[in-house]
């Protein structure tokens, strides 16, 4: 913009018919200087992009960046934002997600065992045949995700939501589901015998086809209706709420 004021003037002054249309097309000094000024602060605002080579720290922005086939045990990740990631094939033993916004990350085989998860966001992730054994995700959210054949077992999801969750031959043996909430769940061959909760479980609208509950107190369960009872596995053990019985189909054979 100088450039192209101290040209014409230059013009202007040798070209007397000139200097009226720069007077007239060019703005007064004042309002070029302020235009300049405006300019060189537009320019300088930082373009708001994830720093994908970044490494692990707390609160860092890995936002649709690719992060697979990575070693990255005991990771310090807390509050990080991860909406998008690539974590494919990705080793996250161990890590601490604290609060960390995973949504729509991509954790297909990941391994997440034994990590902190509590509060943090793993809503409409892909995690088929990916590994949360032993994570602690109490208050966690994964609805909409996709887990089909996600081993959770020994995890502590006190709290945590899988409403509308793909969980076709997920395993939970040894979970801890107190509170867990399975709202319009797909659970067709999920395996949640073996897990502990106090309270109620939220079932409504589920699908238990073949859903292995067996030995499981669910007298206090919510939503749980006799269609969704007569397409599970239970046996003799299996404490349902009143007005529901078992079917003669139970107990299943192994699937």
């Amino acid at each position: 913009m100088r450039r192209f004021v101290n040209k014409y003037s230059a013009m202007a002054r040798k070209l007397p018919f000139l200097r009226k249309t720069v007077l007239t097309v060019l703005p007064p000094a004042p309002l070029a200087s302020a235009l300049l000024l405006s300019a060189s602060l537009f320019s300088a605002q930082p373009a708001m992009a994830s720093d994908c080579g970044s490494t692990p720290a707390p609160g860092l922005d890995w936002s649709e960046c690719t992060k697979k086939s990575l070693m990255l045990p005991s990771s310090e990740l807390e509050g990080a934002n991860l909406f998008g990631t690539d974590f494919s094939l990705t080793d996250l033993s161990g890590s601490n997600l604290t609060s960390a916004n995973l949504e729509k990350a991509n954790l297909v085989r990941a391994w997440l065992a034994g990590a902190r998860a509590e509060k943090a966001n793993f809503a409409r992730v892909e995690a088929y045949r990916s590994s949360f054994v032993n994570i602690v995700a109490n208050g966690a959210s994964f609805a909409g995700a996709e887990l089909q054949r996600a081993d959770f077992s020994g995890a502590q999801l006190t709290g945590a939501d899988f409403e509308k969750a793909e969980l076709g031959r997920a395993h939970f043996k040894g979970a801890v589901l107190t509170g867990t909430r399975f709202s319009l769940a797909n659970l067709s061959r999920a395996d949640l015998s073996g897990t502990t909760f106090e309270g109620p479980l939220v079932f409504d609208q589920a699908f238990l086809y073949l859903t292995r509950i067996e030995g499981l107190d669910l007298s206090a369960a919510k939503g749980l209706e006799q269609a969704q009872v007569d397409l599970a596995c239970g046996d003799d053990k299996t404490k349902l709420p009143a007005g529901l019985t078992a079917p003669s189909s139970w107990p299943c054979g192994s699937d």
